[in-house]
């Protein structure tokens, strides 16, 4: 199956801190979205890679590579995402992947499992199932309790069929948090496959501490 992926780069990270969006600061070296970008790089199967970005950012994305293709990003994320789909140029693309950009570790395991899951479904996304208790609060208080069975806590790359999810975020409208959101909401039934605990989304400034350990042992075992 011919697949691109789009990497989601876009958006300011402000909750990260830093003098820079999260996917452009530092990370052992070299900046986060490098990172994302090379892990799939090396991974087989990609005819093109596509990444949205800032418009303030096209001096930095330069450091990406001139085989990555550059999409100015909305004004969110969903709509990044329709920018790069409408930029692609089908041909005999069967299926895309897309990603964010602050997940740096994304493992050929779990592309594979993806691919495997695209060969019977539209649409497949890989999770982790809650483990923890679950609460709900206000005012810095418990109030309740959330039952954990069947809860997921949803990872990318999130993979589709090239055709579906176009016509999905065609018709979507406003914004969502992913695109099994979108593909949802048009009546695209979504199968989970197993995520990663290294999988890991950069989100607040101690997840980079967290990322840098992972990313250690990635090359130690490598």
């Amino acid at each position: 199956m011919t697949s691109a992926v789009i990497i989601t780069a876009a958006g300011r990270g402000t909750r990260a801190g830093g003098a820079l969006p999260k996917q452009w600061q530092m990370l052992r070296g070299k900046p986060v979205l490098c990172h994302t970008v090379n892990a799939f790089r090396a991974i087989s199967g990609f005819s093109h890679i596509f990444v949205t970005i800032h418009p303030e950012d096209r001096a930095l994305a330069a450091s990406l590579g001139p085989d990555v293709t550059l999409v100015i990003g909305a004004d969110t994320r969903s709509g990044s995402v329709r920018n790069a789909l409408e930029a692609i140029d089908a041909g005999a693309l069967e299926s895309v992947f897309i990603h964010d950009g602050a997940r740096p570790f994304p493992s050929l395991v779990m592309i594979e499992r993806l691919r495997a899951a695209l060969k019977t479904h539209k649409a497949a996304a890989p999770a982790l199932a809650v483990t923890d208790a679950l609460w709900r609060g206000e005012d810095g208080s418990v109030t309740g309790v959330q039952p954990r069975k069947n809860l997921f806590r949803a990872q990318t790359p999130q993979a589709f069929h090239y055709r579906e999810i176009l016509a999905a975020h065609r018709a979507f409208q406003g914004d969502a948090a992913d695109d099994v959101e979108v593909a949802r909401a048009f009546g695209l039934q979504v199968t989970i496959v197993e995520g990663e605990d290294e999988n890991i989304k950069i989100t607040l400034p101690n997840d980079f501490l967290r990322a840098a350990r992972i990313l250690a042992e990635l090359e130690k075992r490598s």
